[in-house]
């Protein structure tokens, strides 16, 4: 990949997490944190409460910090509170994204866990774990997930993307 591929790949994340978004956005607060009992996750909330903050965790290594606990916002039952932290990241990762270099993504990063254990992984590697890890997470709020779809008032299509860019996901692509 380079990092044209990558911020192609970024703007599709965007766009899917834009989706996502919008299809959440006019649930009631009571559906966005009811325990859907299933899953990774206990409720809607939690699954965007986890895509959004290792998406802010990843960035922050990123750019050279070392986050040792979750953000602050990570237990509040606000849906306004969580979707504007996506919008914020997909903001903040944006301006990050337009910087990257052929040289950053051969590079090593190294980062500690939140747990404090140290770690190195390729740069380029951890840009596509990202995306996939947001990809998965999403895929389990789709209104065909089998444990979920019961629960949910969502209307929403198909988040597999095969273009995207035809609706020019937040102007990334």
């Amino acid at each position: 990949m380079n990092s044209h591929d990558i911020v192609l790949l970024y703007g599709y994340n965007d766009w899917a997490n834009d989706r996502l978004l919008r299809a959440i956005a006019g649930t009631p607060p009571d559906v966005f944190t009811r325990d859907l009992g299933g899953g990774s996750f206990r409720s809607i909330r939690d699954v965007v409460a986890h895509i959004a903050s290792a998406d802010r965790i990843w960035l922050e290594r990123w750019n050279g910090g070392s986050p040792s606990s979750l953000p602050a916002w990570y237990g509040s039952d606000s849906r306004e509170t969580l979707l504007a932290q996506l919008e914020a990241i997909a903001a903040d990762r944006g301006a990050f994204l337009q910087r990257l270099t052929a040289a950053d993504l051969d590079r090593e990063l190294s980062f500690k866990y939140l747990s404090g254990k140290p770690a190195r992984v390729r740069f380029e590697d951890v840009l596509v774990h990202v995306v996939n890890h947001s990809t998965y997470h999403r895929g389990s709020l789709r209104p065909c997930s089998v444990t979920w779809a019961r629960h949910l008032p969502l209307q929403t299509s198909s988040s597999s993307g095969l273009n995207p860019r035809r609706k020019g996901p937040r102007g990334a692509v």
